[in-house]
């Protein structure tokens, strides 16, 4: 039984066209495309026997030959991210114990992140589906709460319950607080990380949910299996001095690359 690692990538983002091959320049000054950097990011994870890019786009695919990627084709009719792993899934056959969904535009993932996910899954037999919560400091709140005031999408929130099983994740800066913190205080709002990793018969059963108003509101592809009544293991984890970020606007490239340069990130 294995555990395989998919990182959809598709160039028609309603938001950002292109984006998977959108160029991030690290501290040595190095330019590599988005969905490089998001492969070389599982490259680091401990724990999984294959990784794979896949896209209906050929300049992706060419792309993720080029810098050694294995490439799965999958077709323009995908909706979301975890559809277009579920046909990935489709072309692997069986014997796989776990799939994770690294989506292409999260380069700073540590690896951590995805090796506390893996664990986190394994250790809870009734959840579908687990994704990481990383709990937001000052400094990424404000950013978040800025991004909003300026009507871009930010990142994703996540309001959990005792269990740390998810109650409703929102692309507005969930749950509310008045409060200023510092920069390096930690508040009560998590950012959701976007990662997955699904039981194989979940993941394969999702496209044929029905698409419902809540994930039609907020874009928000794991709001499906809440609708669907399957609960949804949300995984705290840590930075480590880490920064995180996800490329979701135009505007968030200069922030990444300040990220990747702080950090001293080739």
């Amino acid at each position: 039984m294995s555990v395989i690692c998919i990182i959809p990538a598709r160039y028609a983002s309603t938001r950002y066209p292109g984006k998977p091959l959108v160029a991030l320049r690290g501290a040595t000054g190095q330019a590599q495309s988005l969905i490089e950097r998001s492969w070389r990011a599982a490259c680091s994870v401990s724990g999984f026997d294959a990784i794979y890019v896949a896209t209906d786009d050929a300049r992706i695919a060419d792309a993720a030959a080029g810098f050694g990627a294995l490439v799965l084709m999958t077709s323009p009719e995908a909706r979301n991210g975890t559809e277009r792993c579920a046909e990935a899934l489709a072309q692997l056959g069986d014997g796989v114990e776990m799939v994770v969904n690294l989506q292409g535009d999260a380069p700073l993932t540590p690896p951590w992140f995805l090796e506390a996910l893996i664990a986190g899954l394994r250790a809870d037999p009734g959840a579908a589906i687990a994704t990481p919560i990383l709990r937001c400091d000052g400094e990424t709140l404000a950013a978040l709460k800025s991004d909003r005031a300026a009507g871009r999408v930010g990142g994703t929130t996540a309001v959990v319950d005792h269990a740390m099983r998810g109650l409703y994740f929102s692309k507005e800066v969930i749950p509310f607080t008045a409060q200023n913190y510092a920069n390096d205080a930690p508040t009560p709002v998590f950012h959701h990380v976007g990662v997955y990793a699904y039981r194989p018969d979940a993941l394969r059963a999702y496209p044929d949910w029905p698409i419902g108003p809540l994930e039609t509101l907020e874009g928000l592809e794991q709001l499906r299996f809440l609708e669907a009544g399957h609960p949804v293991l949300c995984v705290e984890v840590a930075a480590q001095g880490r920064k995180f970020w996800e490329l979701n606007n135009p505007e968030d490239v200069p922030r990444i690359e300040a990220m990747l340069k702080e950090m001293g990130l080739p």
